[in-house]
């Protein structure tokens, strides 16, 4: 698993950054926002360093679509579904990237209002 000294979630994987972890597995880590935007904020990553989606792959299929289905397991987890929740992945700085690891926001405990942003 191929890791980014230099970047920030890479370092909450290895361990070297604690996180409020909400989930953990062989493929993706998941944990609470330092500044949560909705009363349930947590960010789902992928283990292995992908800067950005423009990075992604086919061979990187397997990884995006376990974060989306980590994330839906996850929001069940944390009793969202009933509710509803938001599922976002910002990409680059225009569209709020601050992290440059790929992740994906669930924010949930409160109605959202659209259009976003």
């Amino acid at each position: 698993m191929a890791l980014n000294d230099k970047c920030l979630f890479c370092r909450i994987v290895s361990g070297d950054i604690p996180a409020k972890k909400a989930y953990e597995d062989d493929d993706v880590v998941a944990f609470h926002d330092i500044n949560p935007q909705a009363p349930v904020h947590v960010l789902v990553i992928p283990r292995r360093h992908i800067a950005s989606l423009d990075e992604l792959t086919d061979g990187d299929a397997m990884t995006a679509g376990m974060m989306v289905v980590r994330a839906a397991k996850i929001a069940r987890g944390l009793h969202l579904e009933s509710d509803g929740y938001r599922f976002i992945i910002n990409m680059g700085e225009a569209a709020g990237q601050t992290v440059f690891h790929i992740h994906a926001h669930i924010l949930g405990g409160r109605a959202f209002g659209w259009p976003p942003g």
